[in-house]
């Protein structure tokens, strides 16, 4: 576990928040018809523009600057030609490196009219994602962000993915300690301040397994079903959990008000 003083998280929350404006300016561009190649195209030349790296592009040899996962696809989708069909959902999940240090996190959206019971999926997925994040506190475990998460989610009987989970954030995407989106109370590390976080749920609308595609990168349910994934970069400042991402761009291109991340604004203006 690598604990990170403010300088370095300040660092860090300019890489999320440069995160956040490119998924803003997906938001503006989702609809029927356009191709996920288009927006990765359009996010890399932001990012780059904003003298920051694409932190994906390369890592592990994956091909692209976004993971575009669309509809039973759940995290690592190849952005490719295919059209975005109205009724789609679509996780997107990005990252930089600016000034060495990273930025990571992933938002699921609606294409067009998409179904009710779809829209439930990512709605409690999304919420999910802050009971995680009030878990992250002082003191407590790993295991109680992942339980909260998991006790979240099981009152709505959808399935968790339990492969992939998040992680620890910092000069490199990938740190200690792994964060499931399932635990017991009161197991894991413990919660300090100066960690940061990448917490992601990852929800199934049915089962809880998933299989890898043919690509070699693409998770995929195996039961077809739809799946959800949202993420958020956080720190612990002064014994509370610190969002360092934002939706907030987001809700500003889908004409969406919301007050979500309100509690968890103490430190940054």
């Amino acid at each position: 576990m690598i604990l990170k003083d403010i300088d370095e998280i300040k660092k860090i929350r300019n890489s999320a928040q440069l995160v956040s404006k490119t998924l803003g300016i997906m938001a503006k561009e989702i609809k029927p018809g356009i191709t996920s190649l288009y927006l990765d195209k359009i996010a890399e030349e932001f990012i780059r523009d904003n003298n920051a790296i694409p932190g994906f592009k390369g890592y592990n040899n994956f091909p692209n600057t976004l993971c575009i996962s669309v509809n039973n696809q759940v995290v690592h989708g190849i952005p490719c030609n295919k059209p975005l069909d109205d009724g789609d959902i679509i996780s997107i999940d990005c990252g930089v490196i600016n000034e060495g240090y990273y930025g990571d996190h992933a938002y699921t959206f609606e294409v067009g009219e998409v179904d009710k019971n779809i829209k439930e999926l990512l709605d409690v997925t999304k919420k999910s994602l802050y009971q995680g994040i009030d878990a992250m506190i002082e003191n407590n475990r790993i295991g109680d962000i992942g339980n909260a998460i998991q006790n979240y989610i099981n009152l709505h009987g959808y399935g968790i993915v339990r492969e992939l989970v998040g992680h620890g954030l910092g000069k490199n995407l990938h740190e200690e300690p792994e964060v499931p989106n399932y635990g017991k109370k009161g197991t894991g590390k413990i919660i300090k301040n100066g960690l940061v976080l990448a917490i992601e749920p990852m929800v199934n609308m049915g089962t809880e397994k998933i299989s890898l595609d043919t690509d070699g990168w693409t998770i995929v349910t195996l039961d077809g079903k739809s799946s959800a994934h949202f993420e958020h970069d956080i720190a612990l400042i002064n014994g509370k959990p610190e969002i360092l991402s934002t939706f907030d761009f987001i809700y500003d291109a889908l004409g969406i008000k919301s007050d979500e991340e309100k509690r968890f604004k103490n430190f940054f203006i």
